[in-house]
């Protein structure tokens, strides 16, 4: 029976900056509510206010529930790889559902109202990353959770997985700007140069918004925090290892 010795500790410093992330996740969402609420009358679906759904299920979906998933193989490093996976895809299951909530809200808004659709930039940004993380969930699914995938296509493909996830996190992060930047034109005006209470805690939320990207980021590109290759992992690679370099592998 193998030693739970073996587990790789987490680096000091990882899980402070893990925890603050979460904290500064909550706080983007927390104001995003408030200031729907304070401001903007609240959320509701057979209502005017049915549009207010849209910024706070792409806060929850595509900035905080995405955020996490990407943080999974920095939290749990010693778990069976499979298991990480699993919960890496489900956190991304539910930011896309979420997600997808908040774009049917705008959509059938807009609808409703009889206003055009996808002519601004935020829109365009917001089709293009949904598309983009609908697109990386499937074929990540085909790599990394189908029982079919080999061992050398996922090696080959991981690199490019990771770089498309922090791109997308990151392009989603700057349309929720833009989203927050047009909504407070829309609506303020020229009333926004005024330092208007609604657009003072707008600023706050689109700061915070900005610290819980980069935040994330740089958890990602620590090097020395990456979740330490498993035992079972060690061996695959081995056999793939002496499948494409004619290797032997060495008497025990």
């Amino acid at each position: 029976m193998e030693s739970r010795a073996s587990t790789a500790p987490s680096p000091g410093a990882l899980p402070y900056y893990v925890a603050f992330s979460q904290l500064l996740g909550l706080t983007v969402v927390a104001m995003t509510g408030a200031w729907l609420g304070l401001y903007r009358g609240g959320i509701a679906w057979e209502s005017a206010l049915q549009f207010n759904v849209h910024p706070l299920c792409m806060v929850i979906g595509l900035i905080f529930l995405q955020g996490d998933a990407l943080l999974v193989y920095r939290v749990f490093r010693n778990e069976a790889k499979r298991t990480t996976r699993v919960l890496h895809g489900l956190l991304h299951v539910f930011a896309f559902i979420i997600a997808l909530v908040g774009l049917v809200a705008v959509f059938d808004y807009h609808r409703k109202k009889g206003y055009a659709d996808l002519y601004s930039l935020h829109s365009w940004c917001g089709i293009l990353v949904f598309a983009l993380y609908f697109v990386q969930w499937l074929v990540g699914f085909g790599f990394f959770l189908f029982p079919g995938a080999s061992f050398s296509l996922r090696s080959r493909y991981r690199p490019q997985h990771i770089f498309f996830g922090a791109t997308i996190f990151l392009l989603s992060v700057g349309t929720a700007l833009l989203g927050l930047k047009e909504a407070l034109l829309f609506k303020l005006g020229t009333k926004y140069s005024a330092f208007e209470p609604e657009g003072v805690l707008a600023n706050v939320l689109g700061l915070l918004l900005a610290g819980f990207g980069v935040l994330l980021l740089y958890i990602l590109t620590r090097t020395d925090w990456k979740r330490p290759a498993q035992a079972e992992e060690q061996a695959l690679s081995m056999d793939f290892k002496t499948l494409t370099e004619g290797d032997s592998p060495s008497p025990q």
